[in-house]
């Protein structure tokens, strides 16, 4: 019989955003007391959603580490926003959460990319493949789970679960909502961001939350760094999602949406003005070559990936995202 650990209490950084509301949700409803860190709130503490909200900023040690006092998990799911600022606050921003962790012997959970995978690495991602980035962003990020693998070595534990572009209800800015539909509207087009023929791996987002949260009852009995990848949905040819995004509308309002291509040469001609599209630009080779990752680790540890059916979470993004009803 495995044996797995009770909850306890968690901070979670970025709790505001997709990913980080997503866990901090999760975290909350499997029996974990969840402290969540935020800018600006009138008070030093507020009792919200079953969480507690301490006011702070993850760029300041010393908020970081009076917000993780007594915690067992740090959740790091906190980003610069619009791919803005990366090399100037990522780093800082995870030294916060490294220190708060060794203070407190606790788990950093790492929501993972594959920026910091370069293409000698593709197109089969493997967890131990070498990290090799071809991008500011992936070099970023390889040096930011370097630092997280030589906590480890200083009282820390890390978690790192890396998968594919998020979607879901309350994901935050994601491909699927700026990319492929148009929030707040009815699906007329769906666009394809990638070359035809190249797949392309998704993951829904409460799946992801629930993968973390899953493994964090295992945490005494991994690896002091372990780092897994999900499976996610596979796009095979780069046109599947986008077929079940039209499969959904189609029986939600009997109208067949069209397709289109992504913009790309609008965005080229844009981004020496536009910060955002240049970053964005930078990484448009994930949509060229595939990376697909395998979840044969993380299977060995919970038994299955969690797995929500394509066209249910499809649905659900859509009814999020307002370019669907709610289903009475």
């Amino acid at each position: 019989m495995t044996t797995t650990t009770q909850p306890g209490m968690a901070l979670v950084l970025g709790a505001t955003g997709g990913i980080g509301g997503a866990v901090a949700r999760q975290l909350r409803d499997a029996g974990w007391q969840v402290r969540a860190l935020k800018r600006g709130l009138a008070h030093e503490e507020e009792q919200r959603d079953g969480l507690t909200w301490m006011r702070g900023d993850a760029m300041s040690r010393e908020d970081v580490l009076r917000a993780a006092r007594g915690c067992a998990v740090i959740v790091h799911a906190v980003n610069p926003p619009g791919y803005r600022r990366w090399a100037e606050l990522v780093l800082p921003m995870l030294e916060n959460t490294v220190a708060a962790a060794i203070a407190e012997h606790a788990t950093i959970v790492l929501p993972g990319t594959v920026y910091s995978y370069g293409p000698d690495a593709l197109p089969e991602l493997a967890e131990d493949a070498p990290q090799n980035p071809a991008t500011r962003k992936g070099a970023i990020r390889a040096e930011l789970e370097r630092r997280l693998r030589a906590a480890t070595q200083q009282g820390a534990r890390v978690i790192i679960v890396r998968a594919g572009d998020f979607f879901g209800p309350r994901a935050g800015n994601n491909w699927f909502s700026q990319g492929l539909v148009k929030p707040g509207q009815p699906v007329a087009a769906v666009t394809l961001p990638g070359d035809r023929g190249v797949g392309h791996q998704w993951s829904y987002l409460p799946d992801v939350a629930r993968t973390m949260v899953e493994l964090l009852a295992h945490r005494e009995r991994l690896e002091p760094f372990a780092n897994f990848h999900m499976s996610g949905h596979w796009d095979s040819d780069g046109t599947q999602l986008a077929t079940a995004v039209q499969r959904v509308v189609a029986h939600r309002t009997g109208k067949v949406p069209r397709t289109r291509n992504f913009p790309w040469w609008l965005v080229r001609l844009a981004a020496p003005f536009v910060v955002t599209l240049r970053e964005l630009l930078e990484m448009r080779y994930l949509w060229r070559q595939p990376a697909r990752m395998s979840n044969a680790r993380l299977v060995a540890v919970l038994g299955r990936e969690p797995h929500t059916a394509l066209d249910e979470a499809v649905e659900a993004t859509l009814i999020g995202l307002g370019c669907l009803r709610a289903v009475d």
